[in-house]
């Protein structure tokens, strides 16, 4: 009787059965935010920021290989300015069904800011880059504190555009190495701003 009681009230606090949806809710809450604090993307316009639906296959554990000397190099941008990053790292994962390799960057600028010298950048292109998604490729941002035992969850559900998918010729934005490009379609996070 007594299990059944705490069962009954795990069900009433939203606790027993809820790893999906609450998954799922999460991801609708962060995307609510995002959309909602949209640096770049005012007012009305922020209705045309369009997304996957949330998709809990394309939240991945990959493992992750610490890259030794990694030398610090020039990563093209949309502009003029170059940015300076290294490999922090390489992660491997599989990605519905297909096994995918990509380096994880740092950043040379950051490094010196308390508030993100630990931010690590996932810049990547697939299958979806430049007919769903945005022509240049997405972004997904980490931190070293992500990585445990080697491990790191990539969620593609937080794939969001560089601010040059908003606005042309003002940002210089890293376009993703060759390294990164992933030979499948991800279907899931942002899509490309305003094409419906």
């Amino acid at each position: 009787m007594k299990a059944l009681a705490a069962a009954f009230l795990l069900i009433i606090l939203g606790i027993e059965g809820s790893g999906q949806t609450s998954y799922k809710d999460s991801l609708q809450a962060y995307i609510k935010t995002y959309v909602e604090t949209h640096e770049v993307v005012k007012g009305q316009n922020r209705k045309e920021l369009r997304f996957y639906p949330v998709d809990s296959s394309y939240r991945v554990t990959a493992t992750f290989e610490k890259t030794q000397n990694g030398q610090w190099f020039e990563m093209p941008t949309s502009g003029r300015i170059k940015k300076i990053f290294k490999v922090y790292g390489i992660i491997s994962c599989t990605l519905k069904d297909t096994s995918v390799k990509m380096n994880l960057y740092q950043s040379q600028g950051l490094m010196g800011s308390t508030e993100y010298s630990d931010y690590l950048f996932l810049p990547f292109t697939d299958g979806t880059t430049g007919v769903e998604t945005y022509e240049s490729g997405r972004y997904i941002d980490l931190k070293t504190t992500d990585i445990k035992n080697n491990l790191v969850v990539v969620d593609f559900n937080k794939a969001y555009n560089p601010y040059c998918a908003y606005v042309s010729g003002v940002y210089n934005c890293p376009i993703p190495p060759p390294e990164n490009h992933l030979a499948v379609a991800v279907l899931a996070g942002e899509k490309s701003y305003g094409n419906h």
